[in-house]
């Protein structure tokens, strides 16, 4: 099975020729800066060029590799600072794509200058940089989104239409795992590395909670878990099950140092929804439960996956009060995130 990013590499390259869908940007379009250059910036641009689209902008800590990803991509403009993003009017929105724990530096400057944010998972480190971020975007006007797939691709929308419907019955278990295998031979990589706040939880157990919380109806309260660290103090693998007021529950597996399939088994009355490789999922199988019968969902591609969160936050943008709720799912995952994390004993060191 390919890794992530050898995955959207192959997605991209059987959606190049093909025209390009007119139903997924449908709001005003913004000019966009990027913040960092590494592998899920460049996809950013290689997904907005399948659209006709290009990143206005760029910064960079290294300004030489901002330099190289311009040419690459056609950007415009190269920052030699931050600051200098901040301060173009030409910029409406910035994309955010550093690590984990430098998040909540840029998103303060960013969202002080009045620009609209998509930031990519884990959008902060807690929820208390969270909340800050929030505060700081509703003083200043912007929007701010979090970029985890889950919430943006098509397939969720529509599977969610169904399931409120009350076409599937009462959702009753969410089963998720994710497993990647990451050697241990550099613990300094952001994987196991604790000062790039690594860890399976940050970096893939937000897709695992996020799909689970939203097709549940309300936040779980109760969550009973097991973890297991890596020598660096990071977590590596954990084990989780949770239940909501209204009785469903969620059953979740983890591990950076294992395979196991990107799966998640959404369990109603009616049927059950099994999605395979979910965090940029357009297909999934509907399994009903009186006969059997198999029913086969597509909706969205795979190759457009960051094209619909640029899409979202667009539409965020232009008063669309459904996608500015997104950032409430984002909100009860990391309030998930830091309570398992406490409970394992992973602290980073920007929160000692």
């Amino acid at each position: 099975m390919p890794d992530a990013a050898t995955a959207a590499a192959a997605a991209y390259e059987a959606a190049k020729d093909r025209p390009f869908p007119d139903d997924v940007f449908g709001a005003p379009q913004l000019s966009w800066a990027v913040v960092g250059c590494g592998v899920v910036a460049n996809q950013m641009a290689e997904s907005l060029a399948l659209a006709g689209r290009r990143l206005y902008g760029v910064a960079n800590r290294t300004r030489e590799k901002a330099v190289a990803f311009a040419a690459r991509h056609g950007v415009e403009r190269v920052y030699d600072t931050v600051e200098e993003l901040y301060a173009d009017p030409e910029v409406d929105a910035i994309y955010i794509t550093t690590p984990h724990n430098t998040h909540i530096r840029y998103l303060r400057g960013a969202l002080a200058a009045g620009k609209h944010v998509l930031c990519e998972k884990s959008i902060t480190l807690n929820s208390a940089e969270l909340d800050e971020a929030r505060a700081l975007a509703e003083r200043s006007g912007a929007v701010l989104m979090d970029a985890t797939t889950i919430l943006h691709m098509p397939l969720y929308r529509e599977l969610l239409r169904r399931a409120r419907s009350g076409e599937f019955g009462r959702m009753n278990l969410a089963q998720v795992s994710f497993g990647s295998y990451k050697e241990y031979g550099d613990l300094t990589n952001r994987f196991y590395n604790i000062d790039l706040a690594g860890g399976a939880m940050l970096d893939i157990g937000v897709y695992a909670l996020s799909i689970m919380r939203l097709f549940m109806e309300g936040q779980p309260t109760e969550v009973v878990s097991l973890g297991n660290l890596a020598a660096t103090g990071v977590d590596e693998a954990g084990g989780i099950v949770c239940r909501n007021p209204e009785g469903q529950l969620g059953v979740v597996s983890l591990t950076l140092h294992s395979k196991q399939p990107k799966r998640a088994v959404l369990s109603f009355d009616r049927c059950y929804v099994e999605v395979a490789e979910y965090p940029r999922a357009d297909e999934a199988t509907i399994v009903w439960t009186e006969d059997g019968r198999r029913e086969s969902v597509s909706c969205g591609e795979e190759a457009y996956a960051l094209c619909y969160e640029v899409a979202d936050l667009e539409a965020a943008v232009a008063g669309d009060a459904e996608k500015r709720a997104l950032l409430d799912y984002a909100a009860d995952v990391m309030e998930l995130m830091d309570r398992l994390r406490a409970d394992w004993g992973v602290v980073y060191p920007e929160e000692r």
